[in-house]
């Protein structure tokens, strides 16, 4: 049962990205069909990443995280209310347990506390580059703000509840607070860098089309296949069997199969391995708040943060490689002097 909505439970293509990102005026005459449309398609996917969420790993963060940072922000309303929607029928139905005040104030979606946060960001750093790259440590900032103030903003709303049965109401202690902090920044990590990486790759393709010829002839298709999910499948029946200070070191071992893509494959590699370690990691939770879960996910989170914008770097150098290695296979005629 969720006590607080969206909260734990308590005891490529450089012009068509930059498009997707900065919205104008829209003078389209079906504009509040396309308004309802978002709403409807946003409230869908957030009860889906709800589902999937819990204490540890909430995925609701990452989904709100890269909406913000592709849809336009005239449709930023849309966003607010399919995000509502289901916050609210769910405040409902635990209003006699929680209190009006709770419900109250439990409805306000997170996500206008993360807007003005990424507003702000994007008026000062380009989201894409003037080179085609991806700004991550933009989108880290952004997601480690976003995450302080969506804790934060639950704390408040934690102190609203009133008891249905009279009981007290338990404090919010730092680790509770720390929990559901690190369970936001790392469901964000998961989510939004590999959304943008899988986009980024679909725009790359011819006439932006998948097909199983180029998924099967990608290095890091075929490393993750064949290499990353056996690694994180052996990990995980290991931590089924072994509990205390071995179960942390296997944990913690999850996050290297993300340092060996980094190295690989930029930060593409780091987004797709850091999304199977953590949900390797999350499968090993099975006590809310818990400490040892706490530390491992401060591991990971810090791991997957690094290698993000180390990963810039090594994704540049493969860039300049392929550029140089080009134009050495073009005729002579054809090179620029």
């Amino acid at each position: 049962m969720r006590l607080i909505i969206d909260r734990p439970n308590v005891p490529g293509n450089a012009r068509h990205l930059r498009g997707n990102i900065v919205g104008g005026k829209n003078r389209d005459p079906l504009v509040w069909g396309r308004y309802v449309a978002v709403a409807g398609a946003y409230a869908a996917c957030y009860e889906l990443t709800r589902y999937f969420s819990f204490s540890h790993w909430m995925l609701t963060a990452g989904l709100r995280m890269a909406c913000l940072l592709l849809v336009p922000r005239r449709f930023w309303p849309a966003l607010a209310i399919g995000e509502a929607l289901p916050i609210a029928e769910t405040a409902f139905l635990h209003l006699s347990d929680y209190g009006l005040p709770w419900a109250v104030a439990s409805v306000v979606p997170p996500i206008v506390f993360c807007m003005p946060i990424v507003a702000l960001l994007q008026s000062r750093f380009p989201i894409v580059r003037a080179g085609g790259e991806v700004n991550i440590g933009m989108i880290v900032l952004a997601t480690l703000l976003c995450a302080a103030m969506n804790a934060t903003e639950n704390s408040v709303v934690f102190s609203f509840i009133v008891m249905g049965d009279g009981s007290p109401v338990p404090s919010v202690t730092a680790q509770i607070f720390l929990a559901w902090f690190l369970g936001l920044y790392l469901g964000a990590l998961t989510l939004t860098p590999t959304i943008l990486a899988l986009r980024e790759r679909l725009a790359s393709q011819p006439k932006g089309v998948v097909t199983w010829a180029a998924v099967r002839h990608s290095p890091l298709a075929r490393e993750l296949a064949l290499v990353v999910v056996p690694s994180l499948a052996l990990l995980l029946g290991i931590a089924s069997q072994v509990e205390g200070t071995t179960l942390q070191v296997v944990r913690i071992a999850m996050a290297l199969p993300v340092v060996a893509l980094t190295v690989r494959h930029g930060w593409h590699g780091t987004s797709l391995g850091g999304l199977m370690a953590s949900i390797a990691m999350a499968s090993t939770s099975f006590t809310l708040q818990d400490p040892a879960m706490v530390q491992a996910q401060t591991v990971l989170a810090f791991a997957l943060s690094t290698s993000l914008l180390f990963g810039v770097r090594v994704a540049r150098r493969q860039a300049a490689a392929r550029q140089v290695l080009l134009a050495q296979n073009l005729p002579a005629g054809l090179h620029r002097h």
